[in-house]
């Protein structure tokens, strides 16, 4: 009999209002927590994704830059290089230089403005 009331004692208290609004507080509390630490994992999702599409990028950057390197071993790219970068050429070589028609055509002379140019430009 005693062993059934001690029972009885614990069920009591689980039971209880007290105890039932503290296991509440406490789950709210973890529920909580759990909420925080998935808005963090998903951050940290996006920052690795960022971070591997730097990676990439990087890695393009890295092909490019070594494909060019190679470029400048070799006479030819070191050639290219100076034509483009210091205007150099080669003995006999000339530059021509390309005038554009419409460049070189004047400019009609400005209209007088005013209440003058009015009448002018009036009877034009």
């Amino acid at each position: 009999m005693r062993n059934f009331q001690r029972k009885r004692v614990w069920r009591n208290m689980f039971q209880s209002k007290p105890f039932l609004i503290c296991l509440g507080i406490l789950i709210v509390f973890f529920a909580w927590n759990i909420w925080g630490l998935w808005n963090k994992m998903e951050e940290t999702a996006k920052n690795k994704q960022v971070v591997q599409n730097q990676i990439t990028a990087l890695n393009q950057q890295k092909e490019k830059l070594t494909a060019d390197i190679n470029n400048l071993n070799t006479d030819q790219g070191k050639e290219e290089i100076f034509r483009e970068n210091f205007g150099l050429a080669k003995a006999g070589e000339s530059e021509i230089v390309v005038l554009d028609n419409n460049a070189a055509t004047s400019t009609p002379p400005p209209t007088p403005s005013g209440f003058v140019g009015f009448f002018k430009n009036l009877f034009k």
